[in-house]
């Protein structure tokens, strides 16, 4: 695995990561809430700016953060100690001047120049019901709007790797962004990671999906659930085979069960690491990614990499959001 990581040796940054720029506010729910509203728990909704604004009139907010899936992974990563940077639209509005700030706190570097036209920073309203399930309500507002000119593409040439996240897929403009990104990518010999998101997204874009990770993808992380939408299958050990011959690796989360991860046809299993109660499991797909590649990044086995990964995404979940309390270099010592 590491001989085909040593053309970084010459690369100025870690990783950069292309996502949603999405100012997460977490509020605390009863399950009743979800069926007044008709929401499905467990799901990712997309919603429009009046939806928001009712859902939030009958919220208790306890909790606003710089957010997005891609932009949470490459958040862990700065607190990890690596050279990371964010692309991704915000407005220059409250929600945007507040994301810029935030994001920038933990030494993620985040240049992308806000908007001044077109629709608002986007936000999502993140339920968390007392067994620790988030429910999503997204607008995704300015983020949907992403384009190829708001990526400075000669940055990704210096970068080891590319994160791109599934969510982008869903706006053409997006998708124009992100295939020209993994272009330049695959040029530079920039190693591209792409995170499958969200099983409905996987259902929205299945075929397009399979197409761009045989096409240009290295790297994928999915949980159960997007594995078995990507395939049509219902069994994950029936999906063996399609995971082996997807791309070079494939790291699959299966919750408290651990995670998998699938190096060709080596399968090396990793046990979830919790500490505490589960409080909140919002983020902890995009912690792991964030565990898992700062150990790539510094050269660890693939054991280890899942190791960290597991480490960091069982402090997460025994705490409220998607940014750690603790110190997570001091916690993987």
């Amino acid at each position: 695995m590491k001989e085909s990581f040593r053309h970084f040796e010459h690369k100025t940054v870690d990783l950069i990561g292309l996502g949603n720029a999405i100012v997460d506010i977490i509020v605390n729910i009863e399950d009743e809430f979800l069926e007044i509203n008709n929401l499905d728990k467990g799901s990712m909704n997309l919603i429009n700016s009046d939806e928001s604004q009712r859902l939030l009139e009958n919220c208790n907010i306890i909790k606003q953060i710089s957010g997005g899936s891609s932009a949470n992974t490459v958040v862990a990563l700065a607190e990890l100690g690596n050279h990371v940077q964010f692309i991704g639209r915000v407005k220059n509005d409250q929600f945007g001047n507040f994301f810029s700030d935030d994001i920038k706190k933990s030494k993620t570097i985040f240049n992308t120049p806000p908007t001044i036209a077109g629709a608002p920073t986007a936000h999502s309203i993140i339920m968390v019901t007392p067994d620790a399930q988030r429910t999503m309500c997204t607008y995704l507002g300015a983020s949907v709007e992403f384009e190829p000119k708001d990526i400075d593409f000669n940055v990704i040439k210096e970068s080891k790797y590319l994160y791109l996240e599934g969510y982008l897929w869903d706006s053409e403009l997006a998708k124009k962004a992100f295939i020209k990104a993994a272009q330049i990518a695959k040029l530079s010999n920039t190693k591209i990671i792409l995170s499958l998101s969200d099983s409905f997204c996987v259902d929205r874009h299945r075929e397009s999906f399979l197409e761009l990770i045989y096409e240009y993808v290295d790297i994928v992380f999915c949980n159960e659930s997007e594995v078995l939408s990507l395939f049509k299958n219902d069994k994950l050990a029936s999906c063996q085979e399609n995971l082996s011959s997807l791309c070079e690796l494939v790291i699959v989360t299966l919750g408290r069960n651990g995670s998998l991860i699938v190096n060709k046809n080596n399968v090396e299993i990793i046990e979830s690491i919790m500490k505490d109660k589960i409080i909140d499991t919002t983020g902890a797909g995009d912690i792991y990614a964030g565990g898992f590649i700062h150990g790539l990044i510094n050269n660890c086995s693939l054991k280890k990499c899942g190791e960290i990964a597991s480490i960091c995404a069982g402090q997460i979940i025994t705490q409220l959001g998607s940014r750690s309390d603790v110190d997570l270099k001091e916690l993987i010592k």
